[in-house]
């Protein structure tokens, strides 16, 4: 932590799917579409080194017969259907707010379709705070007629920089979270400029890479690592700080990996206690 009074500026980034959600937008969308065989067809292009890991989905919208189908208000549907994790707008409050001598510019950054993720996050992430795979439709069928950009692999690299420069913050205060295997080169790239990286699975090719790993099922528990780690808080005062939002830190194996439980708090004891 800088001894200087002036506040800490971090930028926070995360992946979405599996990261803020509990399964893959692909997934669903298949699902929407009543496609069959999507992990067979990822798998398939991942072995194939045909697309950045991650980038599978981009590639089906554009070239798969069954995924020529979709249109924006699939995308929108979908994103409306992902089962995002608990407390992410505790998350987001918390990290608009600050800490201590510490402010945060939150983004997320996906391969996921942009639509999807601001349609499952609306209301919550700001759109202009969400950078996902952009497509283009035509005016007439309505499908997907290119894919312009997709932030992937080196790709999140490249708008991770960007959002530093946005944001104004050192590369060293750079935060990032991420659960999979098209999170592994940017996380390298954040560790190598002494940022701080936090995988959210067991995934093998994280674990030898990330400083932190977060198994839980709450997005808050991002902030465990991050409160203990660069702000130097304790136990019990990251509790208290949990317990602000009505959650309680009912499990916590501390090691490298952070088992996190939160559990909300009856509102009979949050007014007994208040």
């Amino acid at each position: 932590m800088s001894t200087s009074t002036e506040p800490v500026h971090y930028l926070v980034a995360s992946d979405f799917d599996q990261t803020l959600s509990f399964n893959d937008s692909g997934a669903v969308l298949s699902q929407i579409l009543g496609t069959s065989r999507f992990e067979e067809k990822v798998a398939g292009l991942a072995s194939s080194h045909l697309v950045h890991q991650g980038g599978e989905l981009a590639y089906l919208l554009r070239h798969d017969p069954e995924f020529r189908a979709v249109r924006r208000e699939h995308l929108i549907e979908a994103g409306k259907k992902v089962r995002l994790k608990l407390d992410i707008p505790h998350l987001v409050d918390l990290l608009a707010r600050g800490v201590n001598g510490c402010t945060f510019s939150f983004f997320v950054i996906s391969a996921a379709p942009r639509e999807v993720i601001c349609s499952a996050l609306e209301g919550v992430v700001p759109a202009d705070h969400i950078f996902g795979t952009e497509l283009e439709f035509d005016e007439v069928s309505g499908e997907v007629s290119a894919v312009t950009h997709v932030p992937a692999g080196y790709g999140k690299v490249a708008v991770l920089e960007q959002l530093e420069t946005r944001a104004g913050t050192r590369p060293e205060h750079t935060i990032y979270v991420g659960d999979g295997s098209s999170d592994v080169h940017v996380m390298l790239h954040v560790n190598n400029r002494d940022g701080f990286t936090i995988a959210v699975s067991e995934n093998r090719h994280l674990a030898r890479i990330a400083r932190r790993t977060v198994l839980s099922d709450s997005a808050l528990s991002v902030m465990v690592p991050i409160l203990g780690h660069l702000g130097g808080w304790s136990s019990g005062a990251i509790r208290e700080l949990f317990a602000s939002y009505g959650l309680t830190l009912h499990d916590w194996e501390r090691a490298r990996t952070d088992r996190v439980t939160l559990r909300e708090v009856p509102a009979l004891l949050r007014a007994e206690s208040a």
